[in-house]
C-alpha cells in the first residue's frame, strides 16, 4: 500500500514517522475557507477531509491518503494562523492565563483492490497557557515561529515554557492525533 501525507506540515510529517516511514507528500491545495453552518469540529474534519480527497483522487488504487486539520478555539473564538504581527500578538494575549481546546481532525481515505473506505474522526485535547508578559509575548512573536500555527503558538519547542498543563493528547496540539491514526493504520500495513 502507498501512503501519502496530504499536508505540507513538518510536524505531521515527523509525527508519521513515528508509524512509517513509507510514505510520499503531496500537498492539497484546497480553499480552507469554513462553510456557514457548520459547527468547529464539524469545521475541522471537513477540512481534513477536503485535503485528503483533492490529493486521493489524483491517485491509483492500493493508496492510503491521510489528511489533518488543526483548530485552537476559546469560547467559541477560532483563532486560525495569524496574517501578521499584531495579529499574532492579540491572538497570544487572549489566550494567556487561561484555557482553550485544541482540535485536531483526521481523514483517511484508503483505495485497496478497487475497494474504497473513509475513516474521519478528530481529537481534542484542553491546554491552559500560563500568563505572560508583554516582552515575552513580542520575543516570541518576533522569532517568527508563529505564523504557520493555529492560535499563533507551537506547543513543541521554546513556546512549550508558557504551557501550565495539557489535558488530553500531546500529539493532537502538536497537529496529527497518531494514537487515533496508528490504530487505523494498522490494519494495512
Amino acid at each position: 500500500m502507498k501512503i501519502i501525507l496530504a499536508s505540507k506540515s513538518p510536524r505531521r510529517k515527523e509525527l508519521l514517522e513515528f508509524i512509517t516511514e513509507n510514505f510520499e507528500i503531496l500537498v492539497s491545495d484546497v480553499d480552507e475557507t469554513f462553510v456557514d453552518g457548520l459547527k468547529v469540529i464539524e469545521q475541522s474534519k471537513r477540512l481534513a477531509y477536503i485535503k485528503a480527497k483533492a490529493v486521493f483522487d489524483k491517485l491509483e488504487d492500493n493508496t492510503i491518503v491521510i489528511g489533518s486539520d488543526t483548530i485552537v478555539v476559546k469560547e467559541d473564538k477560532v483563532y486560525g494562523k495569524p496574517k501578521d504581527r499584531e495579529e499574532a500578538i492579540e491572538m497570544i494575549n487572549e489566550l494567556k492565563n487561561s484555557k482553550h481546546q485544541v482540535i485536531t481532525s483526521l481523514a483517511v481515505l484508503v483505495k485497496k483492490d478497487g475497494k474504497y473506505e473513509e475513516y474521519i474522526d478528530y481529537d481534542t485535547t484542553e491546554v491552559h497557557i500560563k500568563d505572560m508578559g508583554e516582552e515575552e509575548i513580542i520575543k516570541w512573536v518576533d522569532s517568527g515561529k508563529c505564523f504557520d500555527k493555529a492560535g499563533a503558538y507551537a506547543i513543541q519547542g521554546e513556546f512549550s515554557v508558557f504551557i501550565d498543563k495539557i489535558v488530553g493528547n500531546y500529539f493532537t496540539v502538536v497537529g496529527l492525533p497518531i494514537h487515533k491514526l496508528y490504530d487505523i493504520l494498522k490494519k494495512y500495513i
